[in-house]
């Protein structure tokens, strides 16, 4: 899967986007866009459990959105990570910064 699509589905009180493909250079600037449309209006769920790569650049997107939650009473949480997007957020050392959830009741 060489494309990147960004399904925003839009719930009471939160917005979850629901993330398939890579995260990279090429491709994140979708998911910027939606991410800090939704920031902006509710809390979000990141579902990433059929994200291929996640690379700096997403990983830019993901930290700069948890900073601008923060700013705004806003929650962003991680749904699903899959095992390469976990890698990527433990390898920066800041996976204490993204609050991971493996289903939606898990979701406080």
């Amino acid at each position: 899967m060489n494309q990147l699509t960004v399904e925003e589905i839009r719930e009471t009180g939160r917005t979850i986007l629901q993330i398939a493909g890579p995260v990279n250079s090429y491709t994140f600037t979708d998911f910027q866009e939606k991410i800090f449309k939704a920031v902006r209006r509710s809390d979000i769920v990141v579902d990433m459990e059929k994200v291929t790569t996640l690379s700096s650049a997403g990983l830019g997107v993901l930290m700069a959105a948890m900073e601008d939650a923060e700013g705004a009473g806003r929650k962003i949480w991680i749904l699903r990570p899959s095992e390469i997007v976990r890698l990527a957020i433990e390898s920066t050392g800041f996976s204490d910064r993204f609050p991971v959830a493996q289903s939606m009741k898990d979701l406080a």
